[in-house]
């Protein structure tokens, strides 16, 4: 193991900055996954209207979901959000940072 990923287990470890999540994906079993959240607000601009909206993304270690993709779902207490777009991963190819949209 590196320090790198000592230090994601440190922090993943840390019940103040990450949470444990239900992650589905579309195909396949889901599970409990330790997941570090940030719901920052966005402004989303269409032409001369900009419309305000409150998203969830969401950082999850690439060895505790191999593959994220587009329609999975992750559900964070009675929320559940589904996966929009590409995830993407970190420098050091250790953490998924997955965007998401609220889901049904």
């Amino acid at each position: 193991m590196s320090a790198f990923s000592d230090a994601v287990d440190d922090l993943f470890a840390d019940p103040n900055l990450a949470v444990t999540v239900l992650y589905q994906p579309v195909v396949g079993e889901g599970g409990l996954v330790k997941a570090m959240v940030r719901r920052p607000d966005q402004d989303v601009q269409f032409g001369d209207i900009a419309i305000h909206a409150s998203i969830a993304l969401f950082e999850i270690r690439v060895g505790e979901v191999s593959n994220p993709q587009a329609g999975d779902s992750i559900t964070l207490g009675n929320e559940v959000f589904l996966v929009q777009g590409e995830p993407s991963r970190d420098a050091e190819q250790l953490i998924w940072r997955i965007d998401t949209r609220p889901g049904p």
